[in-house]
Protein backbone atom coordinates (compact mmCIF):
# COMPACT_ATOMS: atom_id res chain seq x y z
CA UNK A 1 0.00 0.00 0.00
CA UNK A 2 1.76 3.57 -1.36
CA UNK A 3 2.71 5.58 2.09
CA UNK A 4 -0.22 8.64 0.98
CA UNK A 5 -2.95 5.61 1.12
CA UNK A 6 -1.47 4.07 4.33
CA UNK A 7 -1.39 7.61 5.73
CA UNK A 8 -4.91 8.65 5.22
CA UNK A 9 -5.85 4.72 6.05
CA UNK A 10 -5.15 5.45 9.37
CA UNK A 11 -5.92 9.23 9.84
CA UNK A 12 -2.25 10.76 10.18
CA UNK A 13 -0.27 13.23 7.65
CA UNK A 14 1.98 11.47 5.23
CA UNK A 15 4.88 12.96 6.84
CA UNK A 16 4.12 11.96 10.33
CA UNK A 17 4.19 8.18 8.43
CA UNK A 18 7.49 8.88 7.01
CA UNK A 19 8.76 9.91 10.15
CA UNK A 20 7.41 6.97 11.79
CA UNK A 21 9.00 4.72 9.70
CA UNK A 22 12.10 6.07 9.30
CA UNK A 23 12.40 5.51 13.27
CA UNK A 24 12.40 9.79 13.80
CA UNK A 25 10.41 10.69 16.96
CA UNK A 26 6.55 11.11 16.50
CA UNK A 27 4.40 11.41 19.84
CA UNK A 28 2.87 8.05 21.23
CA UNK A 29 -0.66 9.46 20.26
CA UNK A 30 0.25 9.47 16.75
CA UNK A 31 2.00 5.58 16.90
CA UNK A 32 -0.93 4.11 18.74
CA UNK A 33 -3.47 5.46 15.76
CA UNK A 34 -1.27 4.23 13.31
CA UNK A 35 -1.15 0.72 15.35
CA UNK A 36 -4.63 0.80 15.14
CA UNK A 37 -5.26 1.53 11.59
CA UNK A 38 -3.07 -1.27 10.84
CA UNK A 39 -4.70 -3.98 12.95
CA UNK A 40 -1.55 -3.57 15.30
CA UNK A 41 -1.50 -3.14 18.64
CA UNK A 42 1.54 -2.82 21.26
CA UNK A 43 2.49 -4.92 24.22
CA UNK A 44 4.20 -3.69 26.89
CA UNK A 45 6.30 -5.70 29.67
CA UNK A 46 8.53 -6.27 31.70
CA UNK A 47 12.23 -6.66 30.11
CA UNK A 48 12.59 -9.54 31.32
CA UNK A 49 9.55 -11.27 30.22
CA UNK A 50 10.29 -10.40 26.29
CA UNK A 51 12.62 -12.96 25.14
CA UNK A 52 10.02 -15.57 25.93
CA UNK A 53 6.75 -13.85 24.99
CA UNK A 54 9.06 -13.19 21.83
CA UNK A 55 9.69 -16.86 21.48
CA UNK A 56 5.99 -18.29 22.02
CA UNK A 57 4.81 -15.81 19.29
CA UNK A 58 7.12 -17.13 17.27
CA UNK A 59 5.97 -20.55 17.56
CA UNK A 60 2.04 -19.33 17.67
CA UNK A 61 2.97 -17.98 14.04
CA UNK A 62 4.53 -21.25 13.01
CA UNK A 63 1.76 -23.00 14.16
CA UNK A 64 -0.76 -21.13 12.79
CA UNK A 65 1.14 -21.15 9.34
CA UNK A 66 1.44 -25.14 9.24
CA UNK A 67 -2.19 -25.27 10.31
CA UNK A 68 -3.28 -23.36 7.54
CA UNK A 69 -1.10 -25.70 5.17
CA UNK A 70 -2.69 -28.76 6.99
CA UNK A 71 0.24 -29.86 8.75
CA UNK A 72 -1.18 -29.96 12.16
CA UNK A 73 -3.96 -31.82 11.77
CA UNK A 74 -4.60 -32.93 15.23
CA UNK A 75 -5.07 -29.42 16.39
CA UNK A 76 -8.31 -29.61 14.26
CA UNK A 77 -9.77 -32.86 15.92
Amino acid sequence: MPIDQAARHCGVSVGMLSKLENGKGVNLKHALRVLDGLGLTMLVVPKGQAPWLEQAAAYAAKIGEDVARGQHAWLEE
